[in-house]
């Protein structure tokens, strides 16, 4: 499973049917779980915990430092669930004592081709970063979210659970939940109609988040006011909860 011509450190732990390409490198400080496969020309740099059933595609970089300027050397890691589909020429650098000391990476995830992770940031679940889409320290994706080809997030903001940007969207605040975005800079233009119908929420939970979508982006209203509006209507639909608390707790301010 591992190819002679792989160089393996005799400190990492690779569970005993881990498959590595030729050429690869594994450093040391790195854990690697069942049923993963390393494909040739990959780097994978600690401290790296990662789970099993990942697929890592030729000439990627993972675990690396990150060349932020606050980095001196510390010990940082990074993490990766189970399930994830890593593919050509990603790189993916560990955190900064700065903040968590950890970047994060959870389950079922795809970073296509040449797609960026910055130091600090957390990916969820079943989220899919595109050809080319780059993100900034210390960004946080929610579980299920879409970065289409080419997008750029800038440092601290936070995509909500179940948004799309489309293609070459420079995002600079924070996206809600549901929220579709493009443009540079990015704005927000509807809901996510077709990603949520392919997850099965129903055409009654659509137009709840439809109509709370409305309230703060057709309306006029001032934030506070449409969040006013939303916590009135939460006992209609507890499928708009996830959107309102993405407002709520929103640091940047919201993409609109």
């Amino acid at each position: 499973m591992i190819d002679p011509r792989a160089i393996i450190d005799p400190s990492a732990k690779l569970a005993d049917d881990v498959s590595v390409g030729p050429w690869s490198i594994i450093g040391p400080n790195v854990e690697i779980g069942s049923g993963t496969v390393i494909e040739s020309h990959v780097v994978v740099k600690g401290p790296t915990v990662m789970g099993i059933n990942n697929h890592i595609y030729q000439f990627s970089s993972v675990g690396e430092d990150t060349p932020d300027l606050k980095y001196k050397g510390e010990d940082t890691r990074l993490v990766i669930g189970d399930n994830n589909v890593i593919r050509e020429y990603v790189s993916i650098h560990r955190g900064t004592v700065q903040d968590q000391a950890e970047t994060t990476i959870g389950d079922d995830n795809l970073i296509m081709a040449y797609a960026h992770v910055g130091h600090d940031s957390v990916i969820g679940n079943h989220c899919i970063m595109v050809n080319g889409s780059a993100l900034a320290g210390h960004v946080i994706l929610d579980d299920w979210s879409i970065l289409s080809g080419n997008v750029m997030v800038h440092q601290y903001c936070t995509i909500g659970t179940h948004s799309f940007a489309g293609m070459g969207a420079a995002i600079v605040k924070d996206v809600p939940a549901y929220v579709t975005v493009a443009g540079q800079p990015a704005e927000a233009k509807t809901i996510n109609v077709e990603g949520l119908k392919r997850r099965g929420f129903t055409k009654p939970q659509i137009s709840a988040i439809n109509k709370a979508y409305k309230i703060v982006y057709r309306r006029g209203l001032r934030l506070e006011e449409a969040l006013a509006e939303l916590e009135a209507i939460t006992e209609e639909s507890e499928v708009i909860k996830p959107f309102i608390e993405s407002i709520q707790r929103s640091t940047r301010g919201i993409t609109r």
